[in-house]
């Protein structure tokens, strides 16, 4: 018990976010995103190192 419920997340945006809203957050616990456009739909389950890898070799560039 004494786990953290979705409310009680702390989430965060990127300063590189744009103001349009096309972004994602991260919540205070590093292993979960959500679309910052929805902070009340669903959340993602990410495996950190393996998220951090692929943004750095472009995995979810446009």
């Amino acid at each position: 018990m004494g786990g953290l419920t979705l409310i009680e997340y702390e989430w965060r945006k990127s300063s590189y976010s744009h103001q349009n809203g096309a972004c994602v957050e991260l919540a205070s616990t590093l292993d979960r995103l959500r679309d910052s456009k929805d902070p009340d739909g669903p959340t993602l389950r990410v495996d950190v190192p393996a998220f951090i890898k692929a943004v750095k070799v472009g995995r979810f560039d446009r």
